[in-house]
């Protein structure tokens, strides 16, 4: 006999599903948000203080849920554990809750997808990178191209948990460049699975804009508060 799919949180037989109903129901949308860096707001704002203050390079940035228990434990077993699973768990309610964010905005959608990249050396530890496997996915949901090449890590970057803003700055300043073999179209999509502060995005998105692309918005799995 098969075997019933597990919850890829709790373990228990989730009826067809790879997130049980009960933890599902633990998860926190990003509903409310700053448009243009997803900081999750009491009420939603086209810009918080901090973007009043500097303006991100990115020009918009969506995030599905809040990166707080239980769904840290979620994205730590994404990145580290090889736990692909946890991605294709949460796409269908992601992508579902990306699909309705587009609806209600004016701007015109990404025409591509781009992973955040792993500096080869990290890659190599790790085996895959969870960016990409998530870009896949959605970029399968969503009917769109992904471009795995476009962006490369140039430069390996220490770990960002425990740095402030000013040097996680820093760290990743010329972490990035834009590849001359892949053709970038004019609106583009970043994927990742964490924001924290935004640096890497940032930093990745000002390599994009002057490499020419015009709009770089950002889609994340979740947003640190």
């Amino acid at each position: 006999t098969l075997l019933a799919p597990a919850c890829v949180l709790c373990g228990i037989e989730a009826a067809g599903a790879r997130l049980c109903a009960d933890c599902a129901a633990l998860l926190e949308h990003n509903d409310s948000a700053c448009a243009r860096c997803a900081q999750p707001l009491p009420i939603a704002a086209p810009l918080c203080g901090k973007c009043l203050q500097r303006l991100p390079a990115f020009d918009a940035a969506w995030a599905g849920y809040l990166y707080r228990a239980p769904f840290d434990h979620l994205v730590q077993r994404l990145k580290f554990n090889n736990a692909l699973a946890v991605g294709r768990a949460l796409l269908p309610d992601w992508s579902a809750a990306l699909r309705a964010h587009l609806s209600t905005r004016e701007a015109p959608p990404a025409q591509a997808l781009i992973p955040i990249p792993l500096h080869r050396a990290r890659l190599r530890q790790r085996g895959y990178n969870q960016a990409l496997e998530l870009a896949r996915d959605l970029g399968g949901e969503l009917n769109l191209p992904v471009l795995p090449a476009a962006l490369q890590r140039v430069r390996a970057t220490a770990p960002m948990p425990g740095l402030d803003l000013t040097t996680r700055r820093r760290n990743v300043r010329g972490a990035f460049a834009v590849s001359t073999k892949t053709a970038l179209p004019g609106r583009v999509a970043l994927v990742d699975d964490v924001m924290t502060s935004g640096a890497t995005l940032n930093e990745a998105a000002k390599v994009l804009k002057r490499a020419g692309v015009a709009w770089v918005e950002v889609w994340v799995l979740s947003r640190k508060p």
